[in-house]
Formats: structure tokens, sequence, C-alpha cells
């Protein structure tokens, strides 16, 4: 317990600091989470589902954490302008885990967008109707310790049969001068009927060393959708533990897309529970990483009643030294009859030094259903190359060619056509070994 023992005693020591500058609704689970945390520790390789990230190493250094809530002097929308070409989106700020309070403009009535501490205070009732009510601070240490130190993040709520006509767009800034802890929440609710788009955007302004932790829960409605994309583009300093937890009821739709296109070390934990008969899943994410970045997907499709569908497709191009980690577990319990559940993960792997792990996974507790994963791991294919270079293609366009083409599936099943294409931008971009580059935006100057 020698490195959580650092966390432990800052923990007592600044509790005042952390209630007085939270709101009551998140200090009510602050004590309960951090006694899991102390009970629990960090994760070590023996925990299977952090088997391939070694948790403890990453928080052995000291960060500074903005517990008194100082604010960091910053304009985001003009330090970060990097809008996506045609999407006319509804923004929002987070700098590291403060709600920057800016007026949000275009939301229907009745839509609630905004600091969590702040509409926790304004609708206490709405706020503990489903906070901290799904994602797992009695089992899984992450997320205890996020629970126990987050102040503040985000709320999105759709009322019933509202619709959210433009993606909503919150850019996450990580900036400091020196080096910085941040423990962010995120909480949306759609209502019965409701529908939105909300693509997250991850970047870190300053060259100091980040660690975050994130927390993000979602309930999805009857008949409600949601597209959820998440992109990050970090830098190799950056290291971010990512929870997200989606329960949906009956005949809701969501889709997720988690892209990781620069990064130092990412570890992403998904769990979706369908929870209403006709519930449906699309789970999708990829990876491109070279020199020493480190990747770790964890999934968990929880089929727990009849006629619910989902669909899982993760892709890697691995680079260097890199390393990435998918497991992925479809459950389909017993009363879950009629599932119809796939899922594929594959991963190229460019150097012979990059490593891949994968472990698909089945439960499977029903008779009458229809599941399959499956995993591949390979190199380029060297019979395309050739033919490639024999039409005169060089060596390199080709395999940058191949590359694209590789994790082009994943990027094609974004719904929103702008995204898609800046994407399919970003994707080659990050292939020819550019990071974004905006001439608006001041950090890219």
């Amino acid at each position: 317990m020698k490195v959580e023992q650092q966390y432990i005693t800052l923990f007592k020591e600044s509790r005042d600091l952390l209630d007085n500058n939270s709101a009551p609704v998140m200090n009510k689970y602050r004590q309960e989470a951090f006694d899991n945390f102390e009970r629990l520790g960090f994760p070590s390789k023996k925990v299977e589902e952090y088997k391939y990230t070694p948790v403890s190493k990453y928080f052995e250094q000291e960060y500074g954490l903005n517990l008194s809530r100082l604010d960091i002097p910053s304009k985001p929308r003009d330090l970060f302008s990097c809008d996506v070409p045609g999407m006319d989106s509804i923004q929002a700020f987070l700098v590291n885990d403060l709600f920057h309070q800016e007026a949000v403009k275009g939301l229907p009535k009745g839509v609630l967008l905004g600091s969590l501490k702040e509409l926790a205070e304004t609708h206490p009732e709405l706020v503990e109707k489903y906070y901290a009510k799904i994602a797992n601070h009695s089992k899984d240490a992450i997320v205890s310790f996020n629970t126990a130190f987050a102040q503040d993040g985000l709320l999105l709520y759709v009322p019933k049969n509202t619709i959210i006509e433009q993606p909503i767009q919150l850019i996450n800034l990580l900036r400091s001068d020196v080096d910085l802890m941040s423990n962010r929440r995120i909480l949306i609710v759609l209502e019965e009927g409701a529908q939105a788009k909300v693509l997250i955007c991850n970047h870190t302004i300053d060259q100091v060393n980040f660690i975050q932790t994130g927390v993000t829960e979602v309930f999805v409605g009857a008949n409600a959708q949601l597209d959820f994309y998440e992109l990050e583009e970090t830098h190799t300093q950056t290291v971010r533990f990512n929870n997200l937890t989606v329960h949906q009821q009956a005949d809701s739709n969501v889709l997720l897309n988690n892209m990781t296109l620069h990064n130092g070390v990412t570890r992403n934990s998904t769990e979706v529970v369908l929870k209403g008969k006709g519930a449906h899943i699309d789970c999708h994410g990829m990876a491109v990483e070279d020199q020493n970045q480190h990747v770790d997907n964890t999934t968990l499709i929880d089929h727990t009643v009849a006629h619910c569908t989902s669909n899982e497709l993760f892709k890697y191009v691995l680079d260097d030294h890199s390393v990435g980690a998918f497991t992925g577990m479809i459950l389909v319990r017993p009363d879950a009859q009629q599932t119809n559940s796939q899922q594929t993960n594959r991963a190229l792997c460019v150097t012979r030094d990059a490593k891949m792990y994968a472990r698909p996974q089945l439960e499977i507790y029903a008779d009458d259903v229809r599941c399959g994963h499956g995993a591949t791991v390979g190199q380029l294919d060297e019979t395309a190359l050739f033919y490639m270079q024999a039409r005169g293609i060089s060596e390199r366009e080709a395999r940058l060619l191949l590359m694209f083409a590789f994790v082009n599936e994943v990027i094609d099943t974004i719904s929103i056509d702008a995204l898609k294409e800046r994407l399919h931008t970003l994707v080659e971009q990050r292939f020819r070994g550019e990071v974004q580059k905006c001439s608006e935006c001041s950090i890219c100057k």
C-alpha cells in the first residue's frame, strides 16, 4: 500500500477542502468510495481487468491537485478553436475537471448542460437520482478513487421526447504549469424518446505530466437514441484512466466510438447493461500508436433481458514499441433469450517490437442465442504491398494506404458526416507522423 498511502493521507487531511468546494450530492458518496479505495488499493496485474496496465506505476509520481478550485486563467474558446469543418456543434469546455462557465447557446427548452457541481446545487433531486448509481465504486478501485476525489464535471440532461439536432461538443483541456492530476465526472441522462449526439475531445495544452481519472455514467431511457464519441489527442506525458458505464432501457439505441489518435498511456473501461427488451448497442473503437504509447480497452456488454442486440468492433495499428490490449466480454444472462451479439477485434503490428494482447470472451447462460467473437493480430500484407509497388506506388505510400484502409471500417460507423470526414483527415495525418495542426488554434502556432 506504499503508493496508495500518499492519497489516503491526502484525503484525510483535505476532506474539508473536498467537501467545501463540491456539491452535497457528490459529497454524499465520498467517504464510502474512499473506504472502498482504502480496502482495494490500486489494481495489480493480478486483477484480471487490469492485467495489461500497471496502475500503481503511474500513480507513484507526485502530482498537484486543485482541491481549492483555484481559477486557472484562460479563455479556452480563444486558446483552442479547432472546429470540425462543416459541423455546427454546441460547444462546452472543461479545463482539467472544471466546467468553464460561459453561456451555452442553442439548447432546446428543458435541456440542462453545465457544471455538475452547480447543477447538483440547483437541481439536487435530479442529480441525486442518477449520480454514482451505476459506476461501481465498490469493486473498481479507479472508480472509487475518482468518486472520493472528484469535485466537478459535466451534466447533460435531455427531457422526455426532446431531440437535440446539433451535436454537443465537449472540449476537455488539460493545462497546468506543474504536474497535475484531475478527476473528472460526466453524467448524461436521456429520458424516454430523447435523442442526442455527443463528442468529447481530449487535448493537452502544456508540456507537463498529467494524470486523469474519468468516470462517465450514461442513462438512456426507453426509445431514446444516443451517439457518443470520444477522441483523444493528448501528448506522450499524459496518463488517462477512463471508465464509462451505460444503462439502456427498452428499444433504446446507442452508438459508442472511442478513438485514440495520440496519447501516452490510456486505459478505457466500457460497461454496457442492456436492461430493456429491444435495446441495441454498437460499441466501437480504434487506436493508432507508435513510440512507447499504450492503449488498453476493456469492455463488458451485459445482456440481461431478451431480444437485445449488440455489435462490437475494435481495431489497433501499432508501430515502434507501442502496446495495445483488448479484453472484451459478452455476458448473456439466463433470461436474455434471442440475443444477437457479435464481437470483433483486429490489430495490425507494423513492427516486430509492437505488442498486442487480445482476450475476447463469451459467457452464455441462455440457449436461444446467436453470439460470436473473433480476434486477429497480424502484420501488413506483403503480397498487397508488392502489387501496389508494382503499379508505381512507393513502399511508404503503399503502407500508409493499407493502414488507412484497415481502420476505415471503424471511422465509417460515425453517423455525423462532417466528423467522419474530419477523422479521415486526422488519421491520414497521424499515419504520416503529423499531430493535428490548426491555423486558428494558439497551441498549434
